[in-house]
């Protein structure tokens, strides 16, 4: 992947050498250092009602050493009313809120008082999210739809907010939406398609909810929108039994068409095709191929002749080995495009071993395949075009089996298929409603291709947050900055907890993810990778092992550690709910210039 910071996550060991000496120092007799000074920072601080505030004592000591004391010192709040603060060990200096209003906190170790008394401020609650319902509904043309929107707060409260909330439809000519909620749909003599989609979508400030609506019309017509394609999040286009038998939570999932190149009736519609955005190329197991023959989808080759194949590796630990091939691949119904795609096969050939254990089928892999439209046109790029020993492409001996690295030209890479079509190329725009902090079963919403090309993908009233070469953003969490990425084919958000240790993981079962005691309100600061635009975004992180222990398989608020050396913010799917996101493609391909996200 373009991305390598997150194809493997490694784990640091320190070893920590002690010296000993048998001479007599002129130290070994020196007095001990005593403390001197403690000052705690921040040495000012805001928070909303239903969050914490971090804070570090700092001790200096007689022989002018400075050392963190946070966990050695007492601390108080002058106003327990307002927020306490915690003692308990690996909690030391976690400030609470408690009401609005406003405390001082110091720190104590001994005699010894801070030299500083922070102030820290609990305003009102802020608003996390907002809830939009019904989440999807279908209804006829010329008929009318109300909505409502409820907003979740930092303190976990939930009112109806109504009142205070701007409607619009990302397509008017679907349904238009008035200022008191209420949908409604052209007659059928205005709409002539036989389903039409549009989002529906409620915005406070720089929170926003949405839902999908659909609206059907009876005796036929034409379909609009070609640029549209369906996503179902754990639902009717995912297979059920490759979801249940991998546990998967937050799957989305698209289908495609595969033709033979140049025919339009050898041609399969496969569905369970995970829509990720952090990934570029289409890749399918070749136990979905069962309506089309793959002989008929020629092989791509090596420089030398011999068949090419491929080697994906995602963050998650898995691996996908094939060999490449040609295919006409049809999306939503846009033109048939005709791009190499990966054919996932761990017996073509032999994997190398830096591959890992690739995944032998869909039930292992919890997926028939996947589409990745990340903001690259290929899944290497120029990299591969001039290195051999790039990790992902090899040249496969068809009498040894023996594969080994070789260069690849772009056009012979695994390639985003949005990024042939003849229109709609620049980009895409994942819409998926909101969801409820206790989850739902499933939920659905589209993937419209194109980016300002047509009335329904207009870029209007968003904020464009350029990514580097690699596709990243910026996140400032807990005053550390990070590498972002946002990633619709993660299903959480997957980052380094802050201090203080509130988001304990799940234990032996599910150590990856978080399990607090109890719902959790946090922010963090989003940036271009050149620093600007920046905005605070609001989120949740629930109990993973209380929220899935029941028939729900979405969720809006759930999410993981990652190493502590590794410098990434996992924006996965939960971000995508309740928001319009816009993944703007390199321009022009190959270039690695000009791409973005923006929602």
């Amino acid at each position: 992947m373009k991305s390598n910071r997150i194809a493997l996550l490694f784990l640091l060991s320190l070893v920590l050498l002690a010296g000993c000496s048998g001479g007599s120092g002129s130290g070994s007799n020196a007095p001990a250092k005593t403390l001197v000074s403690i000052s705690v920072t921040p040495s000012t601080s805001s928070i909303a009602l239903g969050m914490m505030q971090q804070f570090i004592a700092t001790g200096v000591y007689s022989d002018s050493s400075v050392q963190d004391v946070t966990a050695q010192v007492t601390w108080n709040s002058s106003v327990p009313a307002v927020a306490t603060i915690n003692n308990v060990s690996g909690k030391n200096g976690l400030a609470t809120s408690v009401s609005t209003g406003t405390t001082t906190i110091s720190a104590a170790s001994g005699n010894i008082t801070s030299t500083n008394s922070p102030t820290l401020t609990v305003t009102a609650a802020k608003l996390v999210s907002i809830s939009v319902t019904p989440a999807n509904t279908t209804i006829s043309a010329g008929a009318t739809q109300q909505y409502t929107a409820s907003g979740t707060y930092t303190d976990n409260s939930q009112t109806d907010i109504m009142a205070s909330v701007t409607w619009s439809s990302s397509a008017p000519d679907v349904a238009t939406i008035d200022i008191a909620g209420l949908a409604t749909s052209p007659t059928q003599s205005v709409v002539t398609a036989t389903t039409a989609t549009t989002v529906i979508t409620a915005t406070q400030g720089n929170v926003s909810g949405s839902a999908i609506l659909t609206v059907t019309v009876t005796g036929g017509g034409v379909p609009v929108a070609e640029n549209v394609m369906p996503i179902t999040v754990n639902g009717s286009l995912c297979d059920a039994a490759n979801t249940i038998s991998a546990g998967y939570l937050n799957k989305p999932c698209v289908s495609v068409t595969i033709c033979a190149p140049g025919s339009t009736t050898a041609c399969q519609t496969i569905k369970d095709i995970i829509l990720d955005t952090g990934s570029y190329g289409l890749r399918i197991f070749k136990q979905a191929f069962t309506g089309i023959s793959l002989s008929s989808l020629p092989s791509v080759t090596s420089d030398s002749g011999q068949p090419l194949a491929t080697c994906a590796q995602f963050a998650g630990g898995s691996a996908e080995w094939g060999r490449v091939q040609l295919a006409y691949v049809v999306l939503g119904n846009e033109p048939a495009v005709t791009v190499p795609i990966q054919v996932i096969d761990a017996t073509f050939g032999t994997a190398p071993a830096s591959c890992g254990i690739p995944d032998l089928n869909p039930s292992a892999a919890g997926l028939n395949g996947i589409l990745g439209v990340g903001v690259f046109a290929q899944d290497c790029g120029t990299g591969c075009v001039t290195k051999a020993n790039n990790g992902l492409y090899y040249a496969c001996d068809t009498a040894t089996s023996v594969c080994t690295g070789t260069t690849v030209p772009l056009s012979n890479q695994v390639t985003n298929p949005v990024i042939s079509l003849p229109t709609d190329s620049n980009g895409v725009i994942v819409q998926l409603p909101s969801v409820a902090t206790s989850g739902t079963t499933s939920v659905n919403g589209i993937l419209v291709l194109g980016i300002d090309t047509r009335s329904n993908n207009s870029s209007s009233g968003v904020t464009r947050y350029d990514a580097d070469g690699s596709g990243e953003n910026v996140t400032i969490s807990s005053g550390t900055a990070y590498g972002s990425i946002i990633d619709s084919g993660s299903n959480g958000l997957f980052f380094t907890p802050p201090p203080g240790n509130q988001l304990q993981d799940c234990g032996s079962t599910n150590a990856v993810w978080f399990c607090p005691a109890s719902l959790m309100s946090l922010s963090a600061t989003n940036e271009g990778f050149s620093g600007t635009p920046s905005s605070n975004i609001m989120f949740q992180i629930g109990n993973f092992t209380s929220l899935t222990s029941g028939s729900n398989w979405v969720f809006s608020n759930i999410g993981g550690g990652v190493p502590a050396i590794a410098d990434i913010f996992d924006w996965g799917l939960p971000f995508y709910f309740g928001r319009n996101v816009y993944v703007g493609f390199e321009n022009p391909p190959g270039s690695s210039k000009g791409q973005y996200f923006a929602y």
